[in-house]
């Protein structure tokens, strides 16, 4: 089966209906309103509504599991780090210490830290997702147009649209490489050897990078033929005004992220403590 990563699905569906511009709102209202919080009962509901958002999104798991199986496997690195770094940072923010075992020399596991890399972890839970919705869910043309909206410089914003139409193209370049690789006797299965296994995959990517310049630079000679970037602004075919739902969403965000600000600083403090 074909991995797909993070093409834009066209489905029929409330947040496909979005303009760009209201999405690139909502996730970063939500991102930051997510990363400010230690509160574990605001994490908790804003999980549960990413979850709802990605259940009416009718965005199908095959069409971002190859890059969600990849972000798991960063997650994991990153909570082995936190602990081999700071195994007691958990105490020291919660201000008590609850031993569960003692592994070795500094290393004591204690509640206190598995409770602080649950919340961790519940951040990653909430802002992956609805990133991974927004990417998902959004015409790369409307985007662009979205981060020009809100302010980017146009250069930028039509870059990024490049960038999110050429990931398919070279997941596609990649496949076709390997299958003819494959085809001439190099083997990248699980059933070769994995120093030998890497060493066919660079020479997999070696070509894939050159047909990557070499696209980038035909790519770059058209839109300076065409006279790209000599205005100081420009108009975007696929832009949105702003429709009734989009107001919705941007006050639901809104309203979500005054209560979590209000829930998360009414007694003074990021964290909500369970050891009190």
């Amino acid at each position: 089966m074909r991995a797909t990563m993070l093409a834009y699905t066209n489905h029929d569906s409330g947040i496909h209906r979005l303009t760009g511009a209201a999405k690139l709102i909502f996730f970063a209202v939500w991102s930051v309103s997510a990363m400010i919080t230690y509160d574990t009962r605001c994490l908790l509901v804003l999980f549960l509504f990413s979850l709802f958002a990605f259940k009416i999104s009718k965005v199908q798991f095959q069409d971002y599991a190859f890059v969600l199986y990849l972000i798991l496997i960063f997650f994991v690195l990153n909570h082995i780090a936190i602990f081999l770094f700071s195994p007691l940072e958990g105490v020291r923010i919660y201000g008590t210490r609850h031993d569960v075992v003692h592994i070795a020399g500094r290393y004591t596991l204690t509640w206190e830290q598995l409770f602080y890399q649950f919340n961790i972890a519940l951040k990653y839970a909430v802002v992956i997702p609805m990133a991974l919705l927004f990417l998902m869910t959004t015409d790369p043309s409307e985007f662009s147009a979205s981060l020009n909206r809100v302010g980017f410089n146009y250069k930028i914003a039509y870059s990024v649209s490049l960038a999110l139409r050429y990931i398919p193209d070279i997941q596609r370049d990649y496949e076709n490489i390997s299958f003819s690789a494959q085809a001439r006797g190099i083997d990248i299965s699980r059933k070769e050897k994995l120093p030998r296994r890497l060493k066919n995959i660079i020479l997999i990517l070696m070509p894939l990078i050159l047909t990557s310049i070499e696209r980038i630079d035909k790519i770059s000679t058209a839109m300076e033929l065409r006279g790209f970037g000599q205005k100081e602004k420009r108009t975007w075919y696929r832009a949105r005004p702003f429709a009734r739902n989009d107001y919705i969403a941007i006050g639901i965000i809104a309203g979500i992220a005054v209560l979590t600000a209000w829930i998360t600083f009414y007694d003074g403090s990021r964290y909500y403590n369970i050891f009190k």
